[in-house]
């Protein structure tokens, strides 16, 4: 039986952070997983809050060799020399995004549970869609993106995919091998010790049948 190749872990930071403590703790949990890419996906709107962030996580994500994007923002991702963006509206401004920052920069795109805009955010130029939650919550419309669709879109598209959202040992079990990156986020900060508890999902990646 062919070995799985397991999927890379992407990054996603709290909605809020505290940089006098935050820049601690990320630097642990990057010291003690192979993180492909940092998010800064943070709540606020205030142009020096989120340029500061950036800043201090592009310093302690570059001296890892993890890459960095931020979520939307285009013009903080070129002007704090970010490596990309990530659009959380599908595939409406890729093509605009692409065109800012250029063919180097990393454009990948949020789709919900929509498979037709994850085509289309692929055909439009995005180096990477996201499906999610791939939890069950009661949050929103209660929609979540269901192992068929990574299923299909693993068979039948070359974009890179990540799961994201809600995540738990027993889905990053399920899903190991059909998604090529697992988006964690406030799966581990909100736990005491996030270092280990990203261990913890990570593990799950191996509980795979024999």
């Amino acid at each position: 039986m062919a070995e799985i190749e397991l999927p890379r872990l992407y990054l996603i930071s709290p909605p809020q952070i505290d940089l006098s403590t935050f820049s601690d703790t990320l630097g642990r949990v990057l010291d003690g997983a192979d993180v492909a890419c940092l998010r800064l996906a943070l709540a606020t709107q205030d142009e020096d809050t989120l340029g500061r962030a950036a800043d201090a996580c592009r310093e302690i994500a570059h001296a890892r060799d993890v890459a960095i994007v931020i979520d939307s923002h285009v013009l903080l991702a070129e002007r704090h020399g970010l490596d990309g963006v990530h659009l959380i509206d599908g595939a409406r401004s890729v093509r605009a995004a692409r065109k800012a920052l250029g063919d180097d920069a990393i454009v990948g795109a949020f789709c919900g549970t929509s498979r037709h805009d994850g085509i289309s955010a692929g055909e439009a130029g995005a180096d990477y869609v996201s499906f999610g939650p791939v939890g069950t919550r009661a949050l929103g419309d209660g929609s979540h993106a269901e192992a068929e669709l990574f299923e299909w879109w693993s068979e039948m598209i070359e974009v890179p995919v990540v799961a994201e959202g809600g995540l738990d040992p027993a889905a990053v079990a399920a899903l190991t091998p059909l998604t090529d990156f697992f988006g964690i986020g406030e799966e581990i900060w909100r736990e005491d010790d996030p270092a280990a508890a990203l261990a913890r999902l990570t593990d799950a990646m191996g509980d795979q049948p024999s």
